[in-house]
């Protein structure tokens, strides 16, 4: 069989998360090839870290945190006021202002790297850490894909790289259906799109409490998740979906201390009865009336049309080949929705493989294509930052629907990008020959221009910068 080795650039910008040192001759023989079999491997896709709290150990472990940060600061305060530190008068006059100022010198200091956060860059390091060390990172786009596609957000619950870890990476490869239940089901899920505070009207709960619906959980289930904006379903189905789903929530760690943090169905929050949701009425069975929506979700048409086209969106072009969107769509329908079927069926369009490489890698994944290419050993901080300057925060999405996926999106931040380019070859690029270097990163993508540019360089943190903003590095 000839090499190919500029499919096998195209294939691991497009599909993976960019070549490392001989990456593209190691896979030039069959580049379709070495994407399925990453299908294949065992353990593909999972984080296997001991060190890594569970969920709900995380929640539990922040909600201790914070109380006895909290005792200790107080009690430090009412020693300071009984040492006559500080007056607790809060009339006190300018005089006291000493004193005051010497109880908050003498208050003890908040952590530099308090336990969420700790938390957060564990996750994140161990996410970044996954992409970088990846063959060719097609397995890791997916989780990647499908954790913006169920996106939860970290300013709402420490829960988020957990959830990550433990409702898409397991089933990335497997079934939507078992996805879809383990994501809907997920306290960081139920947390961000306020199920947790739902109430079904005549539930008992309801009814004491004089509370009621939330229905932003069903909504986006309905939107975003399964059949898409504007399709089969009304409004009539979005209230009644969100009454089934009352009662899901998650124990509450301050009443809960060995299990707070974990998914709960209570009874007394759900909205009794039979509920009728795009023609089809579900008796009350508990828990089970959520979850038997939830499987005729994931088998409605609708929602393979969805899947399809954002994968092909994400993957292939902004306004996807309807030929690509139809062949995968069939594929999740033949397959019961087999993911790992539906990513064989893209890797061998054609319609996949065209040419043209018209969209722009999100920052995450320009970050990462630069720390492959390079070998740049991880500062998970600098990472962190730079994609909250490049408007990709890790796990932080500005809304449910996820960070976007089109490339008009994120051409007004590559101004941003060059500066980080800057940065970063301002600190590693004395040591690095970026002509050679393009070659590993871009290999037969890279233009005579880009070629004559990188030799007019003045430096070589220059061409660095140069080469990490060609537009060859930038496009999938």
């Amino acid at each position: 069989m000839p090499l190919d080795p500029k499919g096998a650039a195209l294939g691991l910008h497009r599909f993976g998360l960019g070549p490392r040192p001989a990456s593209i001759m190691a896979i030039a023989s069959d580049p379709r090839g070495a994407l399925l079999a990453e299908l294949d491997r065992t353990n593909v896709g999972q984080i296997v870290n001991a060190d890594l709290p569970t969920s709900g150990a995380a929640n539990r472990a922040v909600f201790e945190f914070l109380a006895e940060r909290s005792a200790a600061q107080k009690r430090e305060k009412k020693r300071l006021e009984a040492q006559g530190a500080v007056t607790a008068n809060p009339a006190a006059s300018k005089d006291d202002a000493p004193k005051r100022d010497a109880m908050a010198t003498a208050l003890p200091k908040i952590e530099t790297l308090p336990l969420p956060r700790q938390i957060f860059l564990n996750e994140a390091r161990a996410r970044v850490d996954a992409a970088t060390k990846a063959e060719i990172g097609f397995v890791e786009r997916l989780v990647w894909f499908w954790s913006n596609h169920f996106c939860v957000n970290a300013d709402a619950t420490v829960m988020a790289g957990g959830y990550e870890r433990e409702a898409i990476r397991p089933h990335v490869l497997g079934r939507f259906v078992d996805m879809l239940l383990a994501a809907e089901g997920h306290p960081a899920m139920l947390v961000y799109l306020d199920n947790a505070q739902s109430i079904g009207p005549n539930s008992v709960a309801g009814i004491n409490r004089d509370k009621g619906l939330n229905e932003n959980f069903a909504r986006e289930i309905l939107e975003l998740h399964t059949l898409g904006v504007r399709t089969v379903y009304t409004q009539e189905d979005v209230t009644s979906f969100a009454k089934v789903l009352t009662g899901w929530t998650l124990l509450q760690a301050v009443s809960d201390p060995d299990h707070g943090g974990e998914f709960v169905f209570i009874k007394r929050l759900h909205e009794p009865g039979p509920q009728t949701v795009i023609g089809k009425t579900y008796p009350d069975t508990g828990v089970e009336q959520g979850r038997t929506v939830l499987r005729d979700l994931a088998a409605h048409p609708a929602t393979a049309t969805h899947v399809a086209t954002q994968l092909a969106r994400h993957f292939v072009a902004d306004d996807p080949p309807p030929s690509l969107v139809e062949r995968l769509t069939q594929r999740f329908l033949d397959t019961d929705g087999d993911l790992r079927e539906v990513a064989r069926a893209l890797v061998t369009a054609s319609d996949a493989w065209v040419p043209e490489r018209t969209k722009i890698k999100r920052p995450s994944e320009w970050a990462v294509a630069a720390l492959r290419a390079t070998g740049v050993e991880i500062d998970i901080r600098r990472i962190m930052q730079a994609q909250l300057l490049l408007g990709e925060p890790l796990w932080r999405p500005a809304a449910p629907k996820g960070f976007s996926d089109d490339t008009a999106a994120w051409l007004d931040g590559l101004a941003q990008r060059l500066a980080i380019a800057n940065a970063f070859a301002q600190r590693e690029g004395a040591s690095v020959d970026a002509q050679d270097l393009a070659e590993t990163a871009l290999g037969p993508l890279l233009t005579d221009h880009t070629r004559r540019v990188l030799q007019g360089a003045e430096s070589r943190q220059q061409a660095l910068a140069l080469l990490l903003m060609a537009p060859e590095f930038q496009r999938r």
